[in-house]
């Protein structure tokens, strides 16, 4: 039946009774910002749950490097392989970490094209919780990545002098440098429009900054002007410092430059994404 043949007075009787009956339940309460952003933290974690060969590319590449650059190189590096894979691996798992924040900006980008993000704009929620939930959820995933690649460094003889406490402090230290850099990350997926380029370009800005840095070989061994560069550059620092933790030599003043870049890439680049999400939005 249409509304044209119910009468007037019946029609306001029923929207009487339906507003009454919408207005009778209490309405749940707003949740916070906390709250949202972990749930959305706990969306990213089910998304690894539900599709784990995610993680395959960004852990089995640099498990390849551990392998063949100590097994090909390391004699004519260090003269030994076993000396070499102690140089190496805590590099090794500086950069498995610094690739997985690429996939940070892919997932987000992914969001925006799919038009997940116009769906969460209609949410009662505060709205940088998304971009919250998400570098929160992402840094499990770094975990994730360092604890395989530091699996694989045990299992063909790496041994930290600097036990637990190091190995734990080392992750702890990249982890929260990637969660800074993970900002970054967002910000290019909300200028570019598809989720290759925003592979592409995170990729490219790494590649020079992991390769043309300390992970491999001892800056000494290399040209001034390349020394000079592998010196400033802030993946050299962070690995530098991850291998004192490890080794239990650490040097405090790297790991304070390295924890200052990781609050500056913050301070930097969380207001930018969350201002190029309101814009998106």
């Amino acid at each position: 039946m249409s509304t044209a043949s119910i009468p007037d007075d019946g029609v306001r009787r029923v929207d009487g009774e339906l507003r009454a009956a919408l207005a009778a339940g209490e309405r749940p309460a707003r949740p916070s910002p906390l709250s949202a952003a972990l749930t959305f933290g706990w969306r990213g974690m089910l998304k690894i749950k539900h599709v784990p060969e995610q993680l395959i590319d960004v852990t089995l590449t640099p498990v390849l490097f551990v392998l063949m650059f100590t097994y090909m190189f390391g004699g004519a590096i260090s003269g030994s392989t076993d000396e070499y894979l102690q140089f190496l691996l805590p590099g090794i798992v500086v950069m498995s970490v610094l690739f997985t924040t690429v996939y940070s900006g892919v997932t987000l980008n992914t969001d925006v094209t799919k038009g997940v993000v116009d769906r969460f704009r209609s949410l009662p929620i505060a709205r940088p919780a998304p971009l919250v939930g998400a570098v929160l959820g992402d840094s499990v995933r770094y975990v994730i990545g360092a604890c395989v690649v530091l699996g694989v460094g045990l299992a063909i003889g790496y041994r930290p002098e600097g036990g637990a406490l190091g190995v734990v402090g080392a992750i702890a230290l990249v982890v929260g440098f990637s969660c800074g850099l993970a900002w970054r990350m967002t910000s290019v997926a909300l200028v570019l429009r598809s989720p290759s380029a925003t592979m592409n370009a995170g990729f490219m800005a790494l590649f020079p900054l992991t390769f043309l840095s300390n992970i491999f070989v001892p800056p000494e061994t290399l040209p001034g002007w390349l020394e000079a560069w592998v010196d400033v550059n802030p993946v050299s620092l962070l690995a530098t410092a991850s291998r004192g933790l490890m080794a239990g030599t650490a040097d405090w003043g790297d790991v304070g430059w390295v924890l200052l870049a990781a609050a500056a890439l913050t301070a930097v680049f969380a207001p930018l994404t969350t201002w190029l999400y309101r814009r998106k939005t």
